[in-house]
């Protein structure tokens, strides 16, 4: 298969803009000035989405043996997939944005949209098509690439998962290789439950649990709604409960390391979470003053709970 920079070889055409020096990874952009031209693409690495900048013609094009005709004026996009031949043939004179994203970007967004391994991704056979997101979208990676500055690859990264879920949600067919799972794992359970504890004071983040089960962030959302009836910010709250109401049987805390070793922000914090969830405030509890059966709202991570999804 070809690379997006070997595209010249096959497509002659002035280059206009280019994302290469940018370190971008995953999404790439360029602008051409073509002339007319009858071609044929060999298979290409990522796949394409073709923006009509300036230039109107009749275009023609063949993929998997199918050829397709259409009028390609500005606004319209057309997309080819990847690994993907394809034979173009247009007459008059075309400036157009080429953005070209990964076959790794593409799966990995569907698998964590699907909460399902991805086998392979196609994107549907347009030649002719109008979309204002998609649009916009493309318009904004190439004012990217023209302006480019500080943190330019992770703006070019947010864009690539915009432009991914759009892709995935109406232009694409995804093949999976196995079911997805409706609950976490036994392991999966006790390797989460270690990651909680051993961060529940400080850095504890959703992209973090997600990682430490090898999966995205929507699926362990919906993995957690399955299990426990709750997603991850309820998950991790509640933990931090149970925490802040062991701690404070050790008369030598106070309220304030106490909040403080359960990971909430402030004494405030934990007073806030304790009145909506548990129904009174750390005082009361502590003191004795409280004498309502307390139970937490959310089941622990290392209980075995029923699906209530």
């Amino acid at each position: 298969m070809i690379t997006p920079e070997e595209l010249p070889l096959w497509v002659p055409g002035d280059v206009l803009t280019d994302s290469g020096s940018l370190r971008w990874k995953g999404i790439g952009q360029r602008t051409y000035r073509y002339r007319g031209l009858d071609v044929a693409i060999p298979p290409m690495d990522h796949y394409l989405i073709v923006h009509y900048l300036h230039g109107v013609t009749p275009m023609d094009r063949q993929v998997g043996g199918r050829w397709s005709r259409a009028e390609c004026q500005p606004g319209i996009f057309s997309l080819l997939s990847l690994a993907t031949d394809s034979h173009w043939h247009w007459t008059q004179p075309l400036e157009v944005s080429h953005v070209y994203l990964s076959g790794e970007i593409l799966a990995k967004v569907a698998g964590d949209m699907q909460g399902r391994d991805v086998a392979h991704v196609t994107l549907h056979d347009v030649l002719h098509g109008s979309d204002p997101t998609l649009t916009l979208i493309a318009a904004e990676v190439l004012r990217e690439v023209r302006r480019g500055g500080d943190g330019s690859p992770l703006y070019a990264e947010a864009l690539s998962l915009q432009l991914a879920v759009h892709l995935l949600r109406n232009y694409a067919t995804c093949q999976f290789r196995g079911k997805a799972p409706r609950r976490l794992a036994p392991a999966q359970r006790r390797r989460l439950d270690d990651y909680i504890e051993a961060n529940l004071e400080g850095a504890l983040t959703i992209e973090g649990m997600a990682t430490v089960l090898g999966v995205g962030v929507w699926t362990l959302n919906r993995l957690l709604r399955s299990t426990f009836g709750c997603s991850a910010h309820g998950l991790v709250t509640a933990r931090r409960v149970e925490r802040a109401r062991a701690l404070m049987t050790n008369p030598s805390l106070s309220l304030k390391q106490v909040a403080a070793a359960a990971g909430f922000s402030d004494q405030a914090h934990m007073t806030r979470t304790f009145r909506l969830h548990l129904g009174t405030t750390p005082g009361r509890l502590r003191d004795g003053g409280d004498h309502r059966m307390v139970q937490g709202t959310v089941p622990s991570v290392q209980d075995e709970a029923e699906d209530v999804s």
